[in-house]
């Protein structure tokens, strides 16, 4: 087994270690504007669900080696306290990753990537009208972890609203074979959740 101390490693490949022991990771595709009102849309795969009372979901803006270091998503939810979490579904995760591109902050994501958007009913960023499940969010605390890249900031939302199309929900369960989410592994891979099973709770 091999050992391996961060101090001893550059941080892109402790970057790679994690992205490659930490999956599959849910993508939270993140819809926001600025104060302009220009949109943006940008995938993140460090992504999770915090709680559920009150809902809270939380995602990472990492640094990059770039011009801007900060992502156009974070300052627009620095800027405004709002955004959206859209769940990507397999008929549009090649559009998805479109807006993965690195593009100027003016750059439109739902022109670039030709997604259709769709207003929400409490915060001014639009919705993913091809996502199956949005929430509609409202910034509660941001946490910076470290200021060079391979560093980043957690930003935590409350959901105000949930959005579930009627075809994928029965009651309060969503059926994951109409839902068809897609995850992130490593590299340029990603996952399908088709292939699964059951382990009754002891």
């Amino acid at each position: 087994m091999r050992r391996f101390d961060p101090a001893e490693h550059s941080a892109s490949d402790i970057y790679k270690l994690m992205i490659g022991m930490v999956v599959p990771r849910p993508i939270a595709f993140v819809s926001s504007l600025d104060e302009q009102g220009l949109r943006n849309l940008a995938p993140f795969s460090y992504f999770m669900a915090c709680t559920a009372d009150p809902p809270v979901v939380c995602f990472v803006s990492s640094f990059r080696k770039t011009e801007h270091p900060t992502k156009d998503t974070l300052r627009n939810i620095v800027a405004t306290n709002e955004f959206v979490v859209n769940i990507v579904s397999e008929e549009f995760a090649y559009k998805m990753n479109l807006t993965a591109a690195e593009v100027a902050p003016e750059v439109d994501e739902f022109e670039l990537s030709g997604l259709t958007p769709v207003a929400s009913e409490l915060v001014r960023p639009p919705r993913v009208g091809e996502s199956h499940a949005q929430m509609e969010c409202r910034l509660r605390q941001l946490l910076p972890i470290g200021d060079a890249p391979g560093g980043g900031t957690l930003i935590f939302g409350d959901v105000l609203r949930f959005h579930v199309d009627e075809e994928i929900i029965a009651g309060y369960k969503i059926d994951p074979d109409r839902l068809k989410a897609v995850g992130r592994m490593g590299g340029p891979t990603y996952v399908r959740t088709r292939d699964r099973f059951d382990m009754a709770r002891p």
